[in-house]
Parts: C-alpha cells; sequence; structure tokens
C-alpha cells in the first residue's frame, strides 16, 4: 500500500531523524499553558472528596462498550472533574521538569490541553472550557448554548454530541512533545490519546455513565471553533459522555 499514511510511517523512523530540540539544548515548553489573562476558572472539587459508586476494574472494562444515547440527567461538577483527572490528574511535578499523571505519556510529556464542551453540568454555564491540570480548574473559553451543535457539526454531524452531558476534546500542544522526539513525537501525541480515550471509558463507567470516542471530524473546523491554530496545536480526539437512559 502507498500513500501519505504510509511516508508518515516511513520517515517517522529513527533512521530519518534530526536532532531534537532538546538534545540541541533548547529550552523545554511549559509543562502546561498558562491561564488566559481576564478569564473567568471553575475551581473543581478536590478528587479526593468525590466517591464514585464502586465497581471493579474488571466490571468497568467488561461493561464497558461505546454509548451514543444519553438521559437528560446533568453530571454534576465533581464528576466531570473525576472523568478530567482520570483522563490528566496531575500527581506530581518534578522540578518543573515533567509530570506525573494519572496516564502514561512519552517521556512523561503530557501535551494535552483538554478542552470540555459542557452541555449539562450542573452550575457550569454551557459552553467550552479549558482544564487547568495543574491547578485541577475549568478556565471559560467560549459561552453559549449553540455550540453543542457547532462541536456536533465539526464532528461531521454527529447529533449525539450535542446531546451528551459533556465532551472532552484533547488538543496537542505540539512543542512539549517535539522538544524531546522531534518529528516521531507525532506518533507519540496519538499513542497518548489512546490512553487517555481509554481512562475516560472506565471513569465513566465506573460512575453510572457512558462515553464515545469520536475520531471523525473536520480538523481546520473543530481547531478553529477552540481557538488553536493547527499547527502548533490541534485536536486528536473527541470524547462525548454521558448518562444512561
Amino acid at each position: 500500500m502507498k500513500g501519505i499514511g504510509k511516508e508518515f510511517m516511513e520517515k517517522t523512523k529513527y533512521r530519518f531523524l534530526d536532532a531534537s530540540p532538546q538534545s540541541r539544548g533548547e529550552p523545554q515548553p511549559p509543562l502546561e499553558l498558562p491561564p488566559e489573562p481576564g478569564k473567568p476558572t471553575i475551581p473543581l472539587p478536590n478528587i479526593g472528596e468525590f466517591k464514585p459508586p464502586q465497581l471493579s476494574l474488571h466490571e468497568a472494562i467488561s461493561k464497558r462498550r461505546s454509548l451514543r444515547e444519553y438521559s437528560d440527567e446533568p453530571l454534576t461538577l465533581g464528576e466531570l472533574g473525576y472523568l478530567l483527572w482520570a483522563c490528566q490528574g496531575v500527581e506530581r511535578v518534578l522540578d518543573k521538569r515533567a509530570t506525573l499523571r494519572t496516564v502514561p505519556s512519552a517521556g512523561a510529556r503530557h501535551c494535552f490541553e483538554t478542552y470540555v464542551l459542557a452541555n449539562r453540568v450542573q452550575g457550569v454555564q454551557p459552553g467550552i472550557y479549558r482544564y487547568l491540570a495543574l491547578s485541577h480548574r475549568l478556565q471559560e473559553v467560549k459561552l453559549g448554548p449553540g455550540l453543542g451543535g457547532e462541536v456536533a457539526a465539526a464532528c461531521l454531524n454527529q447529533g449525539f454530541i450535542k446531546k451528551s452531558a459533556a465532551t472532552l476534546v484533547f488538543t496537542a500542544h505540539l512543542p512539549r512533545m517535539y522538544w524531546r522526539y522531534g518529528e516521531r513525537g507525532y506518533r507519540y501525541i496519538h499513542l497518548d490519546a489512546g490512553h487517555a480515550m481509554q481512562n475516560l471509558y472506565l471513569a465513566a463507567e465506573a460512575m453510572g455513565a457512558g462515553a464515545c470516542a469520536v475520531a471523525a471530524f473536520d480538523d481546520d473546523e473543530l481547531n478553529g471553533l477552540l481557538g488553536l491554530d493547527g499547527e502548533e496545536r490541534f485536536a486528536v480526539y473527541v470524547g462525548a459522555v454521558g448518562k444512561r437512559l
């Protein structure tokens, strides 16, 4: 088989790679993009205070299915915080060099900035927010009840997204991964997205909800909706979540 996918896999083999920015002595990108000045933030409940229903890991794995139909029941702020923590929660910061999180990442680069489409979350206005993982907060990006429809449209009109209680969008901050791995880092970004999405599925299952992964989206449209440049910052994976009917 020939094509750009095959070429990508070939040209990101180690023998084709140049020296990485790290090996050239370039400064490390920040562990998280700073909060946008002047934009309100919402503290999320302490993760230690959230008690999901008791469900064994075996049960969560065996019951996990993609869920595309949701009830009208909203997520609580604690439930949303739990989902975000499960996908990208920071356990430790290592001397400002790296973070240890609830999911593995190549070289502990953890290049994702997670955006949340909040359709039905108690105490949260409908809109798009960014998860500030280092401080376990949400920061407002844009508000409006019609944003669910816009995100669904960007995801090739998959209507269940606008009916979800919340939808997470894992977006890459490329310099964080590229600094260590150069062109091969593009591979690792997509591997890391799989780690995060599986945790979203299991965490949703553990609290009586369900998730559905979405990789079919118009990159330029979704990036534009989130205010991303599509080059150094771009959407990688989308996960809708809602309570069961």
